[in-house]
């Protein structure tokens, strides 16, 4: 069964930059993951980055992420490739999502939404023809 993570869960309320919670993948077979942003409720005038971050150690966090997702400014769903399979180093990882707000209406910004990776299974290393080769047999 592939694993699945909650890097921000669904439906939380965020009105500053922080991280989140770190998890640790090491035992992850493929190391590759579908990440999938939820914006549910946001208000107007105001963005949210959401970057995913790795560690060897879980304490140590290097200064650029693994990935960042495109900015969001609207409720809707965006979903990238995480793909760690040739990061071996990368035993931890966290999510960050940094809000900003400008205009001149309330100064807090405030976004609702949840961040999950679902890993992909690894491929089958068998090729279509090598199967149809052992089915015709």
């Amino acid at each position: 069964m592939p694993a699945k993570l909650e890097l921000i869960p669904a439906e939380t309320r965020m009105e500053a930059s922080a991280d989140g919670a770190s998890f640790d993948i090491a035992a992850v077979a493929s190391r590759t993951f579908l990440c999938r942003l939820t914006v549910t409720e946001q208000m107007e005038q105001e963005s949210l980055d959401v970057s995913i971050w790795g560690s060897a150690d879980g304490e140590n966090w290097p200064k650029k992420p693994l990935l960042k997702l495109p900015q969001q400014f609207y409720r809707g769903t965006t979903k990238m490739v995480l793909d760690l399979s040739l990061r071996p180093e990368v035993k931890y990882i966290r999510a960050r999502w940094d809000l900003n707000r400008w205009g001149r209406v309330a100064p807090t910004p405030m976004f609702v939404a949840g961040l999950d990776l679902v890993e992909v299974p690894p491929m089958s290393r068998e090729t279509p023809t090598k199967r149809m080769s052992l089915a015709a047999s």
